[in-house]
């Protein structure tokens, strides 16, 4: 068997940018000639996922020009890449073997992921034959991202002469991901006693994170390369008779203490919300970014992570006070801005807030001034925010967290307006971990200590606190952990050693505030259920109702 240099390109690729994402990949050839296989990974021509994209014919026509176009060009390597192809009246998600104009090989996905935020099964066709192809005295087999979660796949690759195989994808991040493919890739090796080429698609698209890391594991389990978490790059590894060799420093597997298990957690979320803003923001053609900076921590934190995706040059920071605003606030929020060296205004709301009540007052004559006077000063917020953003071409993130989404501890049209939003599936207490994390890391403090220790308040009123409506965060965390992440029972949850009062507030929230999250901006996934493609709740949704029917029967039950 001769030695052969395997090129992975762990490359960023856009949705539907054909032309791009062939021009990304005929620079990488031309970049890895001296490389035997060059791989890219999962529907690399169109990006992942290209949706109902793939329902268009002139779609097809571009993605077939564009493979024509890489076989023709691999002409000192063979390519691997993957793309849709129509055999007929059936699509496949595919990935081809070309060189030199012609296809050497053509695999099709047997297993097509249909739950959390996957939705293949809509678009494309399982196939169920492997496919094993012979590259100067190797023999290689193909497979597709969910293909390796299950033992049949490879068995059947293997079972076809395989002497390794290959496996491209487009696996999004959440928390802890890495672990679980490590621990599927292992276990598959064990199986079959074949090593695993794992190559991953990086890149930022909507709501999910292709973090890369992609992995080269030999025939023993054991970890040859690992590259970079959350940066697209190319590099290679090399076959030979005595086994397989990482040719660069930057992709040998890295060796961690258990004390780092936490902090490099921390990073890889960091590192996942940084890349999901900045190609947010630049797939999409905005010139940068506005938000509003409160003085209070996932303002401060939204900040720290968009000065780091795009530079402080491309950051506008906008404190908007008010009566309730206290003296803490502004000058909190004016010594992060100018830390981060970002544009910094501060544009009162109360002028505007008077107007609107004054043009109100004969329709709230009489009643009591309740929340709708708290939701008319995030609302004159949200007017500021995106006449700035009409006005200067910059997308208006969104600062709220996963647990203020969760319970509707947010306005409509008021702090949920704005095109992204980082936080949307980070829980509080992570943004308190993530805020201390980013001051640790940096050579200096991108979030005053004094906004991640006091208590947090939206300061809509007089001395008002979050805990004031909300359960503390660390136990309103862990019941939506159980309840929206894991599909507890309220009575379990209860079981599991939460006060009833608890529970039964926090499921009521999250259940009734289904109607807001719809209409808020798409965020990252970084948790292993997110508000969005994960969880598709209905919003006329009464089966709450026998949730508390049944609460109650307990709750009098345990009385008795």
């Amino acid at each position: 068997m001769k030695p052969i240099t395997v090129a992975i390109a762990q490359l960023d690729f856009t949705v539907g940018a054909i032309t791009q994402n062939t021009a990304t990949i005929l620079a990488c050839l031309d970049e890895q000639s001296d490389a035997d296989i060059v791989i890219f990974p999962e529907l690399a021509i169109t990006g992942y996922p290209p949706e109902d994209l793939l329902f268009r014919a002139d779609f097809e026509v571009l993605v077939d020009s564009a493979l024509d176009k890489i076989a023709t060009a691999a002409v000192e390597q063979v390519a691997v890449v993957g793309h849709p192809q129509r055999v007929g009246n059936e699509l496949f998600n595919s990935v081809s073997v070309v060189h030199r104009g012609k296809c050497l090989a053509r695999y099709h996905k047997q297993r097509l992921p249909q739950y959390g935020v996957f939705d293949e099964q809509r678009y494309f066709i399982p196939d169920h034959e492997p496919c094993v192809f012979s590259w100067q005295g190797h023999r290689i087999g193909l497979l597709i991202c969910e293909d390796l979660w299950h033992p049949e796949p490879l068995q059947r690759t293997v079972g076809q002469g395989a002497d390794w195989v290959i496996s491209i994808n487009a696996s999004p991040f959440e928390v802890d991901k890495h672990l679980q493919r490590m621990h599927v890739l292992q276990q598959r090796v064990h199986e079959s006693g074949c090593p695993i080429v794992y190559v991953n698609n990086c890149g930022g698209q909507d709501e999910l994170v292709f973090d890369g890391h992609s992995l080269v594991l030999d025939s023993d389990g054991e970890l040859v390369a690992e590259f970079p978490h959350c940066q697209p790059c190319c590099a290679s590894v090399h076959f030979s008779a005595t086994g397989i060799t990482a040719r660069s420093e930057k992709i040998k597997p890295h060796i961690e203490k258990l004390d780092q298990v936490e902090f490099r957690r921390l990073e890889e979320v960091r590192k996942a919300l940084v890349l999901s803003i900045r190609d947010y923001v630049g797939k999409n053609g905005f010139k940068g970014v506005t938000l509003g900076l409160s003085g209070g921590i996932d303002s401060g934190l939204t900040l720290a992570l968009a000065v780091e995706a795009l530079g402080a040059e491309h950051v506008d920071a906008v404190m908007m006070p008010f009566c309730y605003t206290s003296k803490m606030s502004l000058e909190d929020a004016e010594q992060q801005a100018h830390a981060l060296g970002v544009k910094y205004d501060v544009i009162a709301i109360e002028p505007i807030y008077e107007s609107f009540l004054q043009q109100l007052a004969p329709q709230l004559a009489g009643h009591e001034a309740d929340v709708t006077e708290e939701n008319l000063q995030a609302r004159s917020r949200g007017v500021i925010l995106m006449a700035l953003s009409n006005k200067t071409r910059s997308l208006v993130l969104t600062t709220g967290n996963k647990s203020e989404l969760a319970v509707g501890y947010c306005t409509l049209y008021g702090d949920m307006c704005g095109g992204f939003a980082p936080l949307k599936d980070v829980p509080k207490m992570m943004v308190f971990a993530l805020a201390r994390h980013m001051n640790a890391t940096a050579n200096t403090e991108v979030i005053p200590p004094r906004v991640i220790e006091r208590p947090p308040s939206a300061e809509l009123a007089p001395g008002q606190t979050d805990q004031d409506s909300l359960p503390e965060y660390d136990i309103l965390d862990k019941i939506i952990s159980l309840y929206v992440e894991q599909d507890w029972a309220p009575s379990d949850i209860i079981t599991a050693g939460f006060t009833r009062a608890d529970v039964l507030r926090v499921v009521r929230l999250v259940d009734i505030n289904e109607y807001k999250r719809r209409q808020g901006a798409v965020g990252p996934k970084i948790t292993s259920r997110n508000f969005g493609k994960d969880r598709r709740y209905p919003i006329t949704n009464h089966f709450r109702y026998e949730l508390e029917r049944q609460l109650t029967a307990e709750a009098s039950h345990e009385k008795n």
